[in-house]
């Protein structure tokens, strides 16, 4: 982190939250929009897409729960609100638009729970919160895009709902390295710890105590 954040931390932010005992992993709209060229939302997040299908891999091998996150809309999108007023080349996720499809890797596989929303949060309007709950996860490894807009608003909604939000910095991405950073570097000193891939991959892993499964 930055010497800025160095600052927070003297000042008594940035405590470590750490993981509890029974984590998933929250897949945040990962879809065709940000890495086909041509798209209004193209960035460059090749490299988070693949660090998040490795989450993936190891969630699924560790039988740990694993929830998608697609944002869709209504033809002219008349469920957006304000945020589909607010931000219109969200028109992307129309129904029909392909641009809103999930990738080959990582994508939902069967028992995956997906969650389809309208807002930035995947907790807003949704079941995500209950869906947890009675699976009784009390941690969420948190991958996705952008790392500015939907991973930050859930990840913050997660802490508020009494999960513990662990944001994978090299599995997320954005258009602009800078707000990609600043976000991470904010979520780490308030709402969350960052972790780096590898610390993730460790927090998923089968522990010698069994952690509860799905």
């Amino acid at each position: 982190m930055t010497d800025r954040a160095g600052d927070y931390r003297r000042s008594g932010y940035s405590a470590r939250l750490g993981a509890g005992n029974s984590p998933a992993v929250l897949v945040v709209d990962i879809c065709a929009a940000y890495v086909t060229d041509g798209s209004p939302l193209r960035a460059p997040v090749e490299d988070a897409v693949r660090a998040a299908a490795d989450i993936v891999a190891q969630a699924r091998e560790s039988g740990l729960p694993v929830i998608f996150t697609r944002v869709h809309f209504e033809p002219n999108g008349p469920d957006g609100g304000l945020f589909r007023r607010k931000v219109p080349v969200l028109r992307v996720f129309e129904q029909g638009n392909p641009l809103g499809d999930f990738l080959d890797d990582p994508a939902p596989a069967p028992g995956d729970v997906v969650i389809t929303k309208q807002y930035p949060s995947a907790f807003h309007a949704t079941a995500l919160a209950a869906t947890l709950a009675a699976r009784r996860v009390d941690t969420l490894v948190i991958v996705g895009l952008t790392t500015s807009g939907c991973v930050r608003a859930s990840a913050t909604d997660a802490m508020q709902h009494g999960f513990r939000p662990l944001v994978v910095a090299d599995a997320c991405g954005d258009r602009d390295a800078a707000l990609h950073e600043a976000n991470l570097t904010d979520l780490d000193i308030k709402y969350a710890d960052v972790l780096s891939l590898e610390e993730a991959l460790a927090v998923l892993r089968p522990e010698p105590s069994d952690r509860p499964r799905r």
